[in-house]
């Protein structure tokens, strides 16, 4: 798993000024100022540092930070990008090629079976780009992570997560309601001999994220955000 270092980011990995310098990335180096401050005000543990558990929550937050803002699967150093497979509420698993297909992170965490009439967010229809200016707009501090609990430690991981944030912004024509909303799961990393994740499997309702977003009033006259390079649902 991924261990601490003396620089760079307090909660993830691979973010030190030689990182920086010396990685490809997807929209420029991360900055996650913003919703480690959100993590701090709104965490229900603080893990000692070297704790099983902040370890796990180490591991986690860095897996997310590599693979959505890493321009270059040859230098994610959590995940054997080769190997690697992901599942979302049984559904099948993703190769990292069949990921970028649908769209990246939000579009891989919304699938869903619903009519396409039904659907206020239809993962079909939205690009990696439009998807992640969509959140980042509703969601303008991010949206914030921390394990709750662990059930078992490496090479198969087993733990209970919280994700949240406050819809401070608009989501597909609905005002923002500035409530906070959260969603509760479960997480399963499964790690090789090297210690580099090659399976997740995440069980979550997004019923009750997505239920949050229409909450506001319908704005007249809504406008779609225009895509533009900006960080994922950062934990």
């Amino acid at each position: 798993m991924a261990t601490s270092t003396a620089t760079g980011d307090k909660y993830r990995d691979y973010l030190t000024e030689e990182d920086i310098k010396n990685t490809k990335w997807n929209f420029g180096p991360p900055n996650y100022d913003d919703v480690n401050q959100l993590f701090e005000e709104g965490r229900t543990n603080i893990w000692p540092e070297g704790s099983p558990e902040e370890k796990v929550q180490r591991l986690v937050k860095t897996w997310e930070m590599e693979l959505v803002h890493k321009a270059d699967p040859n230098q994610y150093k959590t995940l054997d990008a080769k190997k690697f497979k992901l599942s979302v509420n049984g559904r099948k698993f993703l190769t990292l090629e069949e990921m970028i297909k649908i769209g990246g992170s939000y579009n891989v965490f919304l699938q869903t079976s619903l009519p396409k009439s039904l659907r206020f967010y239809d993962p079909d229809e939205e690009t990696a780009d439009s998807s992640q200016t969509l959140f980042k707009s509703t969601f303008a501090r991010g949206f914030a992570l921390e394990i709750l609990e662990l059930y078992s430690g490496p090479p198969k991981i087993v733990y209970k997560f919280r994700h949240w944030g406050f819809m401070e912004g608009p989501f597909k024509g609905h005002a923002p309601t500035g409530e906070k909303l959260e969603v509760f799961g479960i997480g399963i990393f499964e790690l090789d001999e090297d210690s580099k994740v090659v399976k997740v499997e995440f069980f979550s309702d997004r019923g009750e994220l997505l239920a949050g977003l229409i909450k506001g009033k319908t704005l007249d006259n809504s406008t779609e955000a225009t895509p533009s390079g900006c960080p994922l649902m950062s934990g």
